[in-house]
């Protein structure tokens, strides 16, 4: 089991990582609608104030800013709640940005159930789905501080538009904090041979625990980090599950349109095995703690569990 010492909110990641990003490179510039302290852009709004544009609720003129700098030659970061910087701008992302193949870097904070009581108006749990499908986007979940802020660094040296999703609450913070973050590479985080536990973002450490319970019960299970929902690294799963012959695919999203689906589509095409979902329904959230409604909706370690374990009987039916 991989300890960890503290839990630590992966948007402050994202926030020490764009400032590290700014003073690499120059042409690294922030635009933000009316949610700077939120979104964890203050310290680079301070230290860059030239570099820095508060454009207001205005976030569909703000990605067409941001696609403008990028034909300057900037590298234009883009932050608001996850909600409002995709559903929202869906449009604009489409036609303005990914069309044209902009480097724009759109990051979305408060992803999740886990916005809390905040409320389903702002738990985005549809975002990976709408933004994966639209060429020439990469989409990047990290799943605590220090891999958000590696992967935050990542993507200002990365050329083309770029997804970055994160979270509200504190998690675990596990990772490598000199961890470097290659876009599109899955990591092993436990071998296994039972069963195959493919996680993202805030549900790799609960698919890390769960993991734990189910070598208890002898189970022995590998569980894999998937960072890049796209381009997915699909030499680890089917790496994984030739071993493993079955698989649970864990996140904080919904079940249509997310990783799940990502990872259906590739056994389908390659390797036919049991495949579980540990995903949000097909329902809006409502307000509650973080861990409460993670519960209410299924989505921690017991319900990992659980899903292994179905999964495991349905191989071996």
């Amino acid at each position: 089991m991989i300890a960890y010492k503290e839990k630590k909110e992966s948007r402050a990641g994202f926030g020490e990582g764009l400032l590290e990003a700014g003073k690499r490179n120059e042409n690294v510039v922030a635009l933000c609608a009316d949610l700077t302290g939120s979104v964890k852009m203050n310290a680079f709004a301070e230290t860059f104030p030239e570099r820095f544009f508060q454009v207001g609720i205005a976030e569909a003129n703000m990605i067409g800013m941001a696609a403008g700098m990028a034909l300057s030659g900037k590298i234009p970061f883009v932050g608001s709640f996850a909600n409002f910087c995709t559903t929202r701008v869906l449009d604009q992302i489409r036609m303005v940005v990914a069309y044209s193949n902009h480097n724009v870097k759109i990051c979305g904070s408060h992803a999740g159930i886990t916005t809390g009581e905040d409320g389903a108006t702002h738990q985005v749990m549809e975002d990976i789905g709408f933004v994966k499908g639209i060429p020439n986007m990469t989409v990047i979940n990290p799943c605590d501080f220090n891999q958000t802020k590696a992967a935050t660094i990542a993507i200002a040296a990365y050329e083309g538009p770029v997804y970055l999703r994160y979270g509200r609450p504190k998690v675990p913070n596990f990772t490598d904090p000199d961890q470097k973050f290659v876009i599109g590479k899955a990591i092993t985080l436990q071998e296994g041979s039972d069963v195959s536990l493919f996680a993202t973002g805030h549900l790799v450490y609960p698919a890390l625990e769960a993991a734990e319970i189910l070598r208890e019960k002898g189970v022995s299970a590998e569980v894999i980090n998937i960072h890049t929902i796209k381009p997915l690294d699909t030499e680890a799963i089917l790496r994984s599950v030739r071993k493993t012959g079955c698989a649970v695919s864990c996140e904080e999203h919904s079940i249509i349109g997310g990783l799940g689906d990502s990872i259906a589509q590739t056994l389908v095409r390659n390797h036919l095995c049991p495949l579980e979902y540990v995903a949000m329904q097909d329902a809006f959230g409502q307000s509650g703690t973080p861990d409460e409604l993670l519960h209410y909706y299924g989505l921690d370690k017991e319900h990992i569990v659980e899903a292994a374990l179905k999964a495991i009987q349905r191989k071996q039916a």
